[in-house]
């Protein structure tokens, strides 16, 4: 399995209706082997990424379905919505993709 974990630095001023729109578009793709989505405010309990205000996590079988995911058409439709909403645009995204035992 893979945990694909994105942090975004949002604009101080970005539009929440518009977020929550983009996570709920995340949530709702129906790509093979995406199994789930969960996002929120990142409380930054250890005070590593006080930058990064919001995030998202999601899960996939295997490669093939990251990889399914990262050339969804949806997806990148989403993200580019995103990115307008982070500062610096795509430099405002940190991304890990960690693969985990099954």
């Amino acid at each position: 399995m893979i945990l694909h974990t994105v942090l975004c630095a949002l604009h101080a001023d970005h539009d929440p209706a518009e977020l929550g729109q983009i996570m709920q578009g995340l949530s709702d793709l129906d790509i093979e082997g995406f199994l789930w989505f969960a996002h929120g405010v990142n409380i930054d309990a250890e005070a590593k990424t006080p930058d990064y205000g919001y995030g998202f996590v999601c899960s996939f079988a295997d490669r093939a379905a990251l990889d399914r995911y990262a050339a969804d058409p949806g997806h990148r439709a989403l993200g580019g919505r995103l990115v307008a909403l982070c500062r610096d645009g795509a430099k405002g995204i940190l991304v890990s993709d960690i693969q985990t035992p099954q």
